[in-house]
């Protein structure tokens, strides 16, 4: 019963909009499955560090230390404004080669990282790992134990996001988005500038 609760329950997080649905889904647009893909790893292998966190006890010490929660909720905002505003410029004409049936190129390693990054600077990943290893996981679990836990959250969330990466791939929404592939840049740059601000706001409330 521990395990399906923290299923069900890491279901509806990972499922919800947030930064890792916002830049999973703008690679997509913009740069293809594998860009996505890659993507999607990065972010579930960010999950692992928040898993470290939580069973070492640093995450509570994160939680409790206001100068260091601060300062991961400005790093992260900061990392997604940036990303936001560059997805705000996008303009009509890069996406010609989309609408050609070709994405535009981002390596595996930069793709990677920003998975990583966005997902392993949220403070609010950080929170959501350190409340579920401390609520809802018993103190009782065997280590070995809660170290599965970890491993599963971690791949069931890779493969959420690199499904709706395959899901985005499929030939008629690439032509969509070929034609109007702009907009949603601009949409998820607007998203992801609306998340920056949110963390900023919510950690000064």
């Amino acid at each position: 019963m521990e395990f399906y609760t923290i299923a069900l329950i890491h279901l509806l997080a990972v499922a919800s909009p947030g930064p890792d649905f916002a830049i999973v889904l703008r690679h997509s647009i913009r740069f293809g499955r594998r860009a996505a893909v890659m993507t999607s790893i990065g972010i579930g292998l960010a999950i692992l560090l928040h898993v470290c966190y939580s069973l070492l006890g640093i995450g509570l010490i994160i939680k409790t230390t206001p100068w260091i929660f601060q300062t991961m909720s400005y790093l992260a905002a900061a990392y997604l404004a940036w990303i936001g505003f560059a997805a705000i410029r996008s303009s009509a004409g890069s996406y010609t080669d989309q609408q050609n049936g070709q994405s535009l190129h981002l390596s595996d390693k930069k793709a990677f990282v920003r998975g990583f990054l966005t997902n392993g600077l949220n403070p609010k990943a950080t929170l959501f790992f350190l409340s579920l290893f401390a609520v809802v996981i018993s103190a009782q679990t065997p280590m070995n134990i809660k170290v599965f836990y970890g491993g599963y959250l971690a791949f069931a969330t890779g493969l959420w996001f690199c499904l709706l990466s395959c899901l985005l791939s499929y030939s008629k929404i690439r032509q969509f988005i070929g034609r109007h592939g702009h907009w949603f840049d601009r949409a998820m740059g607007v998203l992801l500038i609306g998340l920056a601000v949110k963390l900023v706001v919510s950690d000064l409330i």
